[in-house]
């Protein structure tokens, strides 16, 4: 079972994309610079699709894409919840999903979501917006997964 511990609209997650960002706790990565330790504790409200469509309802004209933050302690259901706002959005509000793991767990299939965010973050190589990270931000199209983290980085 997905607990949540907060979420929040941001436009900086997913280029392009006004996102409803979900924390999802339990997170068993312990990556060293954490900036949500807090995640790492088994905390927060059952995540499930009657809170989704709730969400959906209240914010979905002001949103893109709903992004889970984690969720690497159940990747399997972290799936099927975005396979669900596909379905009940049909399709018009993406889904992403930000992964401490180097690759997809075996078995997550790639068109579920719109972005994936792979990889751990280690403080020597910086998050996203820095060219040296060792993360990386993909577009999922066609279940084929485009490196996109370059739009982080800013350019001249």
């Amino acid at each position: 079972m997905l607990r949540y511990v907060n979420f929040d609209i941001v436009f900086q997650e997913i280029p392009n994309e006004v996102t409803l960002a979900v924390n999802i706790s339990n997170c068993p990565n312990n990556c060293e610079g954490c900036h949500s330790p807090y995640l790492r504790e088994d905390t927060g409200e059952m995540l499930n699709e009657n809170l989704i469509a709730a969400w959906i309802e209240k914010y979905g004209k002001a949103i893109t894409c709903i992004c889970f933050m984690g969720g690497d302690a159940e990747p399997c259901e972290v799936e099927r919840l975005a396979a669900f706002i596909h379905a009940f959005t049909d399709r018009k509000i993406k889904t992403g999903w930000y992964s401490g793991q180097a690759s997809l767990p075996d078995g997550i299939s790639p068109a579920n979501f719109n972005y994936i965010k792979l990889g751990a973050y280690f403080n020597h190589l910086g998050g996203l917006n820095k060219p040296t990270t060792n993360q990386r931000l993909y577009i999922v199209e066609n279940e084929t997964m485009t490196d996109i983290t370059d739009r982080f980085w800013k350019h001249g």
